[in-house]
């Protein structure tokens, strides 16, 4: 597969950063602001406290940051360790299967966060417009 994609896997990488911050952005606005709405009975929008708070704040800041590739690497750690948080706290107790206890979203989250972590911005970024990036492997 290197043979056709690999000569992209920097092109690849920067629309999977720019994809997955969207979706986490828009994730915590969903918290936030009910807007993406939320599918009937999952709630979104209204007033938030504790750690339901914190982790829309966390993905709405996070997200923007993966977005447009700004500090990525600390940003992506942040929300990584937030979507194992969740994991633990949420689902976890539910069983042990990630399938069976509907944590398999927040769980690949964060294994693609912490990669994001320690690759970095890369191309298309705000990072490599600064000269702090492209992290080419």
């Amino acid at each position: 597969m290197d043979l056709y994609l690999g000569r992209y896997s920097t092109y690849i990488y920067a629309i999977l950063r720019i994809v997955v911050g969207l979706l986490f952005l828009l994730h915590g606005t969903q918290k936030l602001f009910g807007y993406p709405p939320m599918p009937a009975g999952m709630g979104g929008g209204g007033a938030l406290s504790g750690l339901l708070l914190a982790a829309a704040i966390i993905e709405v800041i996070t997200g923007a940051m993966i977005l447009v590739g700004l500090f990525t690497g600390l940003a992506a750690f942040i929300a990584s360790g937030e979507m194992a948080v969740a994991y633990f706290l949420a689902f976890q107790s539910k069983g042990f299967w990630p399938q069976t206890n509907g944590g398999g979203e927040p769980l690949v989250l964060c294994f693609l966060f912490l990669y994001m972590a320690a690759r970095g911005s890369g191309i298309w970024s705000v990072d490599s417009l600064r000269g702090k990036g492209p992290n080419p492997i």
